[in-house]
C-alpha cells in the first residue's frame, strides 16, 4: 500500500522523510528539544488525514460535479478525559454549495479510506534489519 523511509540526519531530532522522490523533514518543536525544522510526529498523523479528506471530497466532488471552489480543512487533536485521542476536522468550500451537498460530504468525509484505518487501528509490527 505504502512505503516510507526515515533517515536520521541530525541534529537532535531532525529526520527525513522518504517516499518516492518526496522528502517530508520531520522534527520536534524547540520545547521539546528539538529545533521546530519540520513537522512534528502529531502533526504529521493529522497531515495525513487532512490530505485524504481533501483529495476524497475532491474526487467525489468532481464525479458528482459539484463545484467546491477552493477547498480547506482544519485539523485539530486533543486528549479526552480517558486520554483518548480526539480529532477534530472543521471543513471549508468557496464553491456554492447546498445544505444537502455539504450534508452528503459530512457523510462521505466519515468514510475516507485514512479515517477508517485510523478509526479502527492498526496491527504495527518491528524487527531488527539483517546485517
Amino acid at each position: 500500500m505504502a512505503q516510507v523511509q526515515i533517515v536520521s540526519d541530525g541534529p537532535d531530532y531532525r529526520h527525513q522523510i522518504r517516499s518516492g522522490d518526496h522528502v517530508v523533514v520531520a522534527d520536534e518543536p524547540a520545547a521539546l528539544g528539538g529545533q521546530g525544522a519540520g513537522f512534528a510526529p502529531f502533526d504529521l498523523y493529522l497531515a495525513s488525514l487532512s490530505a485524504c479528506t481533501a483529495i476524497t471530497l475532491r474526487m467525489y466532488a468532481e464525479k458528482k460535479g459539484w463545484a467546491l471552489g477552493e477547498f480547506r480543512a482544519e485539523l485539530s487533536s486533543r486528549r479526552d478525559d480517558a486520554g483518548k485521542l480526539v480529532v477534530h476536522r472543521v471543513l471549508h468550500a468557496t464553491g456554492p454549495l447546498t445544505d444537502a451537498q455539504w450534508q452528503r460530504l459530512l457523510e462521505v468525509v466519515e468514510k475516507t479510506p485514512v479515517t477508517l484505518v485510523m478509526r479502527e487501528g492498526a496491527t504495527i509490527t518491528s524487527e531488527r534489519a539483517a546485517g
